[in-house]
């Protein structure tokens, strides 16, 4: 069974628990491993030994957007034209 999922890091979250996010790319829950596994067993009633193999393949990076504030010089805009034009 393969399943696609989007991690997101973030070192510098506010909480532990949002710093490493695993989500669905459709549904952006965050899949829960144990029942995931208990579907591929069968959830049979019973205790499992069982190997989980985990491979990750980058498919796609996407960056982290930035939080910084670009300011607006109005002093560099020519308003004059603009406030005959709604005139």
């Amino acid at each position: 069974m393969i399943k696609h999922y989007i991690l997101s890091l973030n070192p510098t979250a506010k909480h532990e628990w949002d710093r490493c996010i695993l989500r669905d790319p459709l549904t952006a829950k965050r899949p829960d491993i144990a029942k995931l596994t208990a579907e591929a067993v069968g959830a049979n009633a019973g205790s499992y030994l069982v190997s989980v193999n985990i491979e990750v393949t980058v498919l796609e990076e996407a960056a982290a957007p930035h939080a910084e504030q670009l300011s607006l010089n109005i002093t560099d805009m020519n308003i004059e034209p603009l406030l005959k034009e709604a005139a």
